[in-house]
């Protein structure tokens, strides 16, 4: 099975405030990058949006993705705190509505969809994929009016 990278990252500029989410996706020595940004929003949206936008990005459901973010959020809620909010008609244990629950509902469709392996990395610690996410994102906050 053909083997895609991509590389996520979100941010915010206060929170809430101004956002901005990037994509690097890599095959076969091709690249592409997409990033856009949002007025009133916080940076986990900005994280769960970039990971949804990255899959939706995808030509083909034939393929295996290796997706990095540096986002704990994003990573402990596809892993492991889904499966729980899902049993649980998405409520917390705390029995209020799981935040974000819009964009959580279509990344786990997404992430359904594809083959999808999940990969935390350490954010602004030289990464390469994940420092071109970030630039990215920035760009994309900075050219939001």
């Amino acid at each position: 099975m053909n083997k895609i990278l991509i590389y996520t990252d979100g941010g915010c500029r206060g929170n809430p405030g101004v956002g901005g989410w990037g994509v690097w996706l890599r095959y076969k020595g091709a690249e592409k990058k997409l990033k856009g940004a949002e007025k009133d929003t916080t940076n986990n949206r900005m994280e769960l949006t970039a990971a949804i936008k990255a899959l939706e990005a995808l030509k083909s459901d034939e393929i295996e993705v290796d997706l990095y973010t540096d986002s704990k959020y994003v990573m402990n809620g596809i892993n492991d705190w889904i499966v729980n909010w899902k049993k649980k008609n998405w409520k917390t244990a705390g029995k209020r509505l799981v935040k974000n629950v819009d964009l959580w509902q279509k990344l786990d469709t997404l992430n359904a969809k594809y083959s999808v392996n999940w990969h935390w990395v350490k954010g602004h610690s030289d990464d390469k994929g994940n420092d071109m996410a970030d630039l990215l994102a920035n760009q994309a906050m900075n050219e939001f009016h």
